[in-house]
């Protein structure tokens, strides 16, 4: 059964954060945690806590063993940017977009097992 959990309004990149994604894709939660512990990234640490948050959804909600889930699809989707602006040589305006993510994580468990 798939659960899912889901950070909005993330102020990181989602180009960025697509990056942190990709390296814990298709990995065991335990084994994502880990890896997600050592990475340098600002988007990590929060990553980290909605992996832990979908594994423990999983377990409360669904009854599901914590030790069989691993992540099925994890994304980072546009948010809604801020647009800022700054002054530029001769009068000019340069905006400045700022912006953020939803990060989504689906876990399910191994089949077979």
């Amino acid at each position: 059964m798939e659960v899912r959990a889901i950070a909005r309004h993330i102020r990181v990149s989602p180009r960025k954060a697509r990056l942190v994604c990709d390296a814990v894709r298709g990995k065991d939660v335990r084994e994502a945690m880990a890896i997600l512990r050592f990475l340098p990234q600002k988007s990590s640490d929060i990553i980290a806590k909605v992996v832990k948050s979908a594994a423990a959804n999983a377990e409360n909600n669904y009854d599901l063993d914590p030790d069989e889930l691993y992540v099925k699809r994890i994304y980072a989707d546009d948010a809604p940017q801020l647009k800022r602006g700054k002054a530029a040589s001769r009068g000019r305006y340069n905006r400045i977009i700022k912006r953020s993510c939803h990060i989504t994580v689906i876990v399910d468990e191994r089949a077979g097992q």
